[in-house]
């Protein structure tokens, strides 16, 4: 039995259901899909810690000739105050053969074509090898409390068994020098925000301030966090990307990439690569700290005594800690500074935590996106931001971020998110639904 075979329509359905984070109130869309699949045969399950915030997990029956297999997707989306839209953020209108609207690409355009997918096979008749976990999940926009980590801490037993999971972030086509690539994301960094305050002599606004006033350390911190990089560590993943990258390049790019995978001290920075990408690829081999929010005094006559700068943090995958991070951070900074810890993505479970693996549920994403797009190259990543991968793999779960978006050559996927006037192609939904049905098919 179909439920909802286009993407278009339920995408539309499900960005007019507005829910910014905060406040979230994602039930309205847990109760939007409990009605869409009254009647069809799957084992639905709503909980939450928030009566408010409700998330769903639906288990689609298959033939029990495989693990099942998890598909997630988040349903809250970032506000969109002080932002200027062309087309209201919350109507999902249709301009220029796109669906216009906050949570087109995070992540309701993913949820639409994970659903449509599941639904295109029901109508066939068909039935996946192995049972699908539908996870439609609260909060990861602000930290996943009452979402994906409510459910792993407090429901593990939902995922039983499973041994692969799909969600967010790659699969979005990436253009380079003589190359179209399809990134399957295989490892991504964890968040680490830490508040630094900076102490030190104050006084009247009419006087110079001394070198060791929090304003002159601030200065000095900024710089260096600005204009000095962290240092490398090139975990097997980055390494198979850089790999992969290597061998399909064209020259002379072919070469700075292999001489950047190779030359681990001397770091030389690939520059054929358009800056955008380039920065993204340096970013995915080191951990980062970039400054976000400064807060001091706001009387402009008072030299302030104490300073607090934010950092937005991203530590590796491949068992660093937050003292690793840490410990680099003060190292580079060059002096001591008082910090608290504002949030980390932390590993509850970390000897849980499988190694990316290639061959086998890589290949066949792999095969399929060379099928569905011959001229590009699927690409392992790492990404640099977080998603609720972090702790569904901390059950066990070979986690993979796989939503094939086949976008208009030049789009900077990263740019439509969070950000003004976020859209995405019909086609593009068309085809990330299709990939994602011949996944659910071709699973084993």
């Amino acid at each position: 039995m179909s439920f909802a075979n286009e993407p278009v329509p339920l995408l539309r359905d499900l960005i007019r259901i507005d829910t910014t984070n905060p406040p979230g109130a994602e039930t309205a869309v847990v109760d939007h899909l409990r009605r869409l699949l009254a009647g069809v045969d799957v084992d639905l399950k709503v909980l939450g810690p928030d009566p408010e915030r409700l998330n769903l997990v639906a288990r689609f029956p298959g033939r029990g000739e495989a693990p099942p297999l998890l598909l997630h997707a988040h349903s809250d989306v970032v506000p969109v105050d002080g932002q200027q839209w062309t087309h209201p953020p919350f109507e999902a209108r249709i301009v220029d053969g796109h669906v216009w609207g906050r949570g087109a690409i995070d992540m309701k355009g993913g949820l639409a074509m994970m659903l449509s997918a599941l639904s295109r096979l029901a109508a066939a008749g068909e039935r996946p090898a192995g049972d699908v976990v539908l996870a439609v999940v609260a909060d990861e926009e602000a930290g996943s409390a009452v979402g994906a980590r409510y459910l792993v801490n407090e429901h593990p037993e939902l995922f039983d068994g499973v041994e692969y999971a799909i969600g967010e972030e790659g699969g979005a086509g990436i253009d380079l020098p003589g190359h179209r690539f399809h990134p399957i994301v295989v490892a991504e960094k964890r968040a680490c925000w830490l508040r630094v305050t900076l102490r030190g002599p104050g006084g009247h606004g009419s006087r110079l301030a001394p070198p060791d006033s929090p304003m002159a350390r601030l200065g000095r911190l900024l710089g260096t966090l600005t204009g000095t990089r962290m240092p490398r560590h090139q975990t097997s993943a980055a390494d198979r990307m850089l790999e992969v990258l290597a061998g399909a390049l064209p020259a002379p790019l072919s070469e700075q990439v292999t001489r950047y995978r190779e030359d681990q001290t001397g770091d030389p920075r690939p520059d054929g690569l358009p800056q955008r990408e380039a920065l993204r690829l340096d970013s995915v081999l080191r951990h980062t700290a970039n400054p976000t929010i400064v807060r001091t005094t706001e009387k402009i006559n008072v030299v302030p005594s104490e300073i607090t700068v934010d950092l937005d943090g991203r530590i590796l995958p491949g068992g660093y800690t937050v003292e690793d991070f840490v410990g680099e951070l003060r190292h580079l900074v060059g002096e001591d500074f008082e910090h608290e810890l504002l949030l980390e993505g932390s590993m509850v479970r970390p000897e849980r935590i499988r190694q990316p693996e290639f061959g086998g549920f890589y290949d066949t994403m792999a095969d399929i996106l060379a099928k569905a797009d011959p001229d590009a190259v699927p690409l392992p990543m790492v990404s640099p931001a977080s998603t609720d991968a972090r702790l569904f793999a901390q059950l066990g779960i070979r986690c993979y971020g796989w939503l094939p978006l086949k976008l208009p050559a030049g789009t900077d996927y990263r740019g439509l998110l969070h950000t003004v006037d976020e859209r995405v192609p019909l086609d593009a939904l068309e085809f990330g639904t299709g990939c994602l049905t011949e996944l659910l098919r071709s699973y084993r």
